[in-house]
């Protein structure tokens, strides 16, 4: 005969959730390495990185024509 250790349902059921919370930590912290590691090598690979342009204004002309024409609301009455 074999000696097995048995849980009670409500132990067995706490340590799969721990384990669970246990993998998903260490994938956050796997990620989080890897995203430092491509953060450390953008910055010795590209330190002349510009500012994007600043958004371009409309000119006031072809701002009316985008507007559609002003009618009465279908619902008023």
């Amino acid at each position: 005969m074999t000696n097995r250790v048995s849980y009670n349902p409500q132990d067995f059921q706490r340590m799969c959730e721990q384990a669970e919370r246990d993998h998903e930590s260490r994938k956050v912290l796997i990620l989080l390495e890897r995203v430092k590691r491509q953060i450390a090598d953008r910055g010795v690979a590209a330190p002349d990185v510009q500012s994007p342009k600043p958004p371009v204004t409309a000119i006031a002309s072809q701002a009316g024509l985008s507007q559609p024409a002003a009618r009465p609301a279908p619902f008023d009455r």
